[in-house]
C-alpha cells in the first residue's frame, strides 16, 4: 500500500495564499463597482487633466450653461474660424467692447448700416468734410471754396430803335459769394472755347478753370457781330451783361455761365 501524499505547509506557501486572496479580493471589488458609482466628488482634482481625455471627448453638448468663461480661455484660444456664423450678436456684445481702435478699415461699409443708423449726434465735430461730399451735394457754406463750380443761365435782350441802341441789361448774383477778388471773365461767342473755359458740355454743365468766369452763348437774335455781350459790374458777388443790337428792332441773347472759385 502506497504511503498518501501531504502537503506540507512552509513559508513560501502562506506567503502566495494571502497574496493571491488579496489580488482576488481587488479585483472583485472593482468589478463590483455599481454603474454610475463614480462621479465628481470621487475624482481627485486634478486627476484629469487634457493629456488623459481623447480628442474629441469633451463636446458642446457634455458642457454646463456657462461652464466656459473668459477667465477660463487661454490666450488666442478662440479664433475667427472657431466662431460659426451669426455666433456673436449685439446682445452677446458687452457695452465698450467694440472700439474704433478694434475695427478694421473697410469692415464697415454702407451696405451694413441700417436706416437712420448714423444721425447728427452721432457725427462728431469736424467728421464731415468738403472733401468727403460727391459734387453732387451743394455747398452749404457762407463763401465759394477753391476749386468749387457754380452754374447758371442767363437772358438780355429788348427792342432796338438803332445798332445798340438801346442796349440789354441782365444781372447774375452767385448763390455763394467767392471768398476772395473777382475772377477774370471770358465772353465765348457760340460753340467758342478757350484755354479756362472748354464749353458746356453734355446736359449743360458749362465749366470754368479755377479763378474763371465763363459766358456762353448759346441762342441769339439780331445782335453786334464783334460784341454781341460785355460783362459790366464783374465782382465777388456777381456780373451784370450788356446785350449789343445790330440792327433796330429786337434783340435777344441767351446762355449759360460758369464761375469756379481760385
Amino acid at each position: 500500500m502506497k504511503a498518501r501524499l501531504r502537503p506540507r505547509l512552509n513559508y513560501a506557501n502562506v506567503i502566495a495564499t494571502i497574496a493571491l486572496f488579496a489580488a482576488l479580493s481587488g479585483v472583485a471589488v472593482a468589478a463590483g463597482l455599481p454603474k454610475n458609482s463614480v462621479g465628481p466628488n470621487q475624482i481627485k482634482r486634478g486627476a484629469v487633466n487634457a493629456a488623459k481625455l481623447k480628442k474629441g471627448a469633451v463636446t458642446s453638448a457634455k458642457l454646463a450653461p456657462k461652464s466656459v468663461t473668459t477667465g477660463k480661455l487661454g490666450a488666442n484660444a478662440v479664433t475667427p474660424g472657431n466662431i460659426g456664423n451669426g455666433a456673436v450678436t449685439s446682445a452677446k456684445i458687452g457695452a465698450g467692447a467694440v472700439l474704433a481702435s478694434s475695427i478694421k478699415n473697410g469692415v464697415i461699409t454702407t451696405n451694413k448700416l441700417q436706416n437712420e443708423a448714423i444721425t447728427a449726434a452721432k457725427l462728431g465735430k469736424g467728421s464731415v468734410t468738403l472733401a468727403k461730399l460727391a459734387d453732387e451735394v451743394a455747398p452749404l457754406l457762407g463763401t465759394l471754396k477753391s476749386g468749387q463750380t457754380l452754374r447758371g443761365v442767363f437772358a438780355a435782350g429788348g427792342t432796338a430803335t438803332g445798332a445798340g441802341n438801346p442796349l440789354g441789361f441782365a444781372s447774375v448774383s452767385y448763390q455763394f459769394p467767392l471768398s476772395g477778388s473777382a475772377p477774370a471773365v471770358s465772353v465765348l461767342k457760340k460753340s467758342a472755347t478757350n484755354a479756362n473755359c472748354a464749353g458746356i458740355g453734355s446736359g449743360s454743365a458749362p465749366s470754368a478753370t479755377a479763378g474763371n468766369l465763363c459766358i456762353y452763348l448759346t441762342d441769339e437774335v439780331n445782335l453786334n457781330e464783334t460784341t454781341p455781350l460785355e460783362v459790366v459790374n464783374n465782382q465777388r458777388l456777381g456780373f451784370g451783361l450788356v446785350a449789343n443790337a445790330k440792327e433796330g428792332g429786337k434783340f435777344t441773347a441767351y446762355g449759360q455761365w460758369a464761375l469756379t472759385a481760385p
